[in-house]
């Protein structure tokens, strides 16, 4: 992500830039050093230098930077907004033409923060889909399960796939969310523990990931407004749960 860059609205937010840059890559942007130039200014010569933004500070702050240069979703450089806590990764600009959805789900997953998704393509998805899995998985024994979870309901009806940490880098999972074009949403363990909601816990997750279950938990923690529709299925190593907005 050398495309990306990184703006510090005020010094006090330098810590958590550095976790992003060190997770993520990108330019960081210091521009409280430079007390001769106002900071909209500063950010309006360097705002067509990247692809991608991320400005951490808040949205208001933000939008105000922003007036005057935004000209078309399809040219306009991701932007990406962080509050200096780290809470919310929200997708202000360029959303899903220049990829600020994609961008907010790192953010997200790199900080453990929520990405807030507006635009009405992904946003009106009314599933999302947690998945557990055993290690080395192929997609398509994911792609089979998943399928069998839906049953007559599409995966383009799906907003976010939700799982834990531990499988944020596994191979089959990762591969069938970009077969599938399906942002993947990473839960830290320990927030998982914390909300441990299965309808059947499993001596063999607890054993060797010690939580009673992961994809249902995980699917209700994404879908936080959410019905769990479909209770953990497996198949083949893969389990899966599905939630489903109840204010749709």
């Amino acid at each position: 992500m050398a495309d990306c860059g990184i703006w510090l609205v005020r010094q006090e937010s330098e810590a958590l830039a550095l976790i992003l840059q060190e997770q993520l890559g990108g330019v960081l942007y210091r521009p409280w050093l430079d007390i001769a130039t106002a900071q909209k200014q500063q950010f309006a010569a360097a705002y067509r230098l990247h692809s991608q933004w991320i400005i951490i500070a808040a949205s208001g702050i933000a939008v105000r930077f922003l007036d005057g240069l935004a000209q078309d979703k399809h040219s306009d450089p991701a932007v990406v907004v962080l509050d200096e806590a780290g809470r919310f990764a929200v997708s202000l600009l360029a959303g899903h033409e220049g990829g600020a959805n994609r961008l907010a789900y790192r953010v997200a997953n790199a900080i453990g923060a929520v990405p807030v998704i507006t635009t009405a393509t992904e946003a009106l998805k009314p599933l999302v889909i947690g998945i557990g899995c055993r290690k080395g998985v192929a997609a398509e024994q994911i792609t089979a399960a998943v399928q069998q979870a839906l049953g007559k309901r599409q995966l383009n009806e799906v907003r976010e796939v939700a799982t834990i940490d531990l499988k944020a880098n596994e191979p089959g999972l990762v591969e069938f969310c970009g077969q599938h074009d399906l942002p993947l949403r990473i839960l830290a363990s320990a927030t998982v523990a914390a909300r441990p909601w299965v309808t059947k816990p499993s001596d063999w997750v607890q054993q060797n990931v010690g939580l009673p279950g992961v994809c249902e938990p995980c699917a209700l923690i994404a879908g936080t407004r959410g019905k769990l529709i479909v209770p953990k299925i497996t198949l083949n190593g893969v389990a899966v749960a599905v939630v489903e907005d109840t204010l749709m």
